[in-house]
């Protein structure tokens, strides 16, 4: 059985930095590309970021593109999602997934974690 396990959200001022980690089990991590995606209250989900299997094709959303920055280590079967100048409009439940290709796409993703809760105030 596959799982995602996110950690690392919290509540932080605006301007300032948090690290999301995704742990993954049930299959050969080295083999998936890993995205992450976040939602809003009311809103629907929204792609973030993705990484290939080898780390070399990483796509950005247009708002985070400069602020965010997307990683993983095979040998601890772990992808983060490092976070500054963060901005009120990131408050979200961020979540990550696992799937074929690194695509901004949810459908092409199998799996997915429960999400962390990440609140940016002003």
């Amino acid at each position: 059985q596959v799982q995602l396990v996110e950690s690392g959200g919290g509540l932080v001022q605006a301007g300032g930095s948090l690290r999301l980690s995704c742990a993954a089990s049930g299959r050969t991590f080295s083999n998936y590309a890993m995205g992450w995606f976040r939602q809003a209250p009311g809103k629907e989900r929204e792609f973030v970021a993705a990484i290939g299997w080898t780390g070399a094709i990483t796509p950005y959303a247009d708002s985070v593109k400069g602020r965010f920055t997307i990683s993983r280590d095979n040998a601890k079967n772990t992808v983060w999602l490092q976070m500054n100048s963060l901005k009120p409009e990131d408050t979200a439940v961020y979540l990550c997934a696992s799937g074929w290709v690194a695509a901004r796409t949810e459908k092409s993703y199998d799996f997915w974690g429960q999400g962390t809760q990440v609140s940016v105030s002003s």
